[in-house]
């Protein structure tokens, strides 16, 4: 069987035609903080603190304005952004002020969401919308078909000349490898059938399939596979992710080159992580905690080595009271000359959503000026974002950042 897909990607310039930005997981803590900051700087009211798209060397880029973008989401929840932004408030992440500020642009974003995909592991969770819960019952081609819908509807209602998806949902439950994600006939096939996929792969291959850029800022498998990829390929769409990094591991990628670089051996590495919100429950569950706990290991054996004498270690736990702040406590035993044994120790307390509402405009902005370019298949340059960048490459922070100039060097305009 084959299937009808529309042309590849516009490439067109930014122009007084809004850029939709469609958020999976539209109610969650991040997207809150992203909708209330973009609001609150599109009105003036607020500094971009922490949006490297808006500072050297990523301002020598034709990026498109923030008063362009248009938001939009899909979530699995019922509950209203006004009680999100309230914990975030109560938890002293955002001011009475600031959402003062942007409540008329976020009554505009509210009104843009529509019930997502529930995945099947998912069907105890609380505050589920019913309707969601229907659509997760659908075969895959109407689940698809019905994201796509929704699609076109935002970009209709708001003459949108573009819409990019980013994937913000709670992390899925760890599944083993299909063998329908190694081909994209395969997946074609399973599809057809409607053999079950995890919520992100379908929310992944409807955007890409209509020819709408996505970026998976989770560790959910989204458009990582063989199969997702072979599509983005043939359909000429750009992609990237996966899974933030917002506090701990970057902070593992900018400390342990350090080690390399001085010849110093780390011995062992241990992680805590104590969190409290919405993603902190979900991981009490083992199935969705092996998939983050991936992702959070992996950088550091990737710089460090993979060594028998090194022993690491994640851990995280649910802790209520924490509500989005999160506590990670790292010690790090290394050896020096003479054998000395030392240690370092580091204690991180942020908020995970604060951390990465900018990261994602910043991944958005880059991502409309790469599809623009006519660029396609995974945006490699986009890896200091991401715990486990799908471009691979090094995982030393100051070489992701290097390579993230080049790409710049390459495509600013030359004075």
């Amino acid at each position: 069987m084959t299937h009808a897909h529309p042309e590849p990607y516009p490439v067109q310039r930014p122009g007084s035609s809004g850029i939709g930005v469609w958020l999976v997981g539209a109610r969650g803590s991040i997207a809150t903080c992203l909708a209330y900051g973009l609001a609150n700087l599109v009105e003036g009211l607020l500094e971009p603190t922490g949006l490297a798209s808006e500072a050297p060397p990523l301002t020598r880029l034709d990026l498109v304005p923030l008063d362009t973008l248009v938001l939009g989401g899909h979530d699995v929840c019922s509950r209203e952004l006004a009680r999100s932004a309230a914990e975030l408030v109560r938890a002293r992440i955002l001011t009475p002020e600031l959402v003062a500020g942007g409540a008329r642009r976020v009554a505009q974003f509210e009104r843009a969401i529509r019930p997502g995909l529930l995945d099947a592991p998912d069907t105890g969770l609380a505050d589920v919308d019913p309707r969601a819960a229907e659509r997760g019952a659908l075969a895959p081609r109407a689940q698809i078909g019905a994201l796509q819908a929704d699609w076109a509807a935002f970009e209709a209602d708001h003459g949108l000349t573009r819409t990019i998806v980013v994937y913000l949902a709670s992390s899925e439950a760890a599944r083993e490898p299909q063998p329908e994600w190694d081909s994209l006939p395969a997946l074609e096939r399973a599809l057809d059938e409607g053999v079950p996929q995890p919520a992100s792969l379908l929310y992944a291959y409807a955007a890409l399939a209509s020819g709408r850029p996505f970026i998976n800022f989770t560790p959910n498998l989204g458009a990582g596979p063989k199969a997702m990829r072979a599509l983005a390929e043939a359909r000429r769409v750009p992609h990237t992710g996966n899974d933030g990094k917002t506090g701990e591991t970057l902070l593992k990628t900018v400390l342990a080159p350090m080690f390399m670089a001085r010849a110093l051996r780390v011995r062992a590495w241990q992680g805590y992580n104590m969190l409290g919100n919405r993603d902190g429950e979900v991981l009490r569950e083992e199935a969705h905690k092996a998939g983050k706990l991936r992702t959070k290991d992996e950088a550091l054996r990737s710089i460090l080595g993979d060594s028998r004498d090194l022993t690491t270690k994640v851990a995280i736990d649910y802790v209520p009271s924490l509500h989005d702040w999160k506590t990670a406590y790292d010690f790090i035993h290394f050896e020096g000359f003479l054998g000395a044994q030392m240690s370092l120790q580091f204690t991180w307390q942020g908020s995970d959503s604060a951390l990465a509402a900018p990261l994602v405009i910043d991944l958005v902005r880059l991502m409309e000026f790469a599809a623009r370019r006519g660029e396609f298949g995974v945006l490699t340059h986009t890896a200091m974002f991401f715990k486990a960048p799908l471009g691979g490459g090094r995982h030393d922070f100051f070489d992701q950042v290097a390579r993230l100039e080049a790409y710049v060097e390459r495509a600013a305009p030359q004075s």
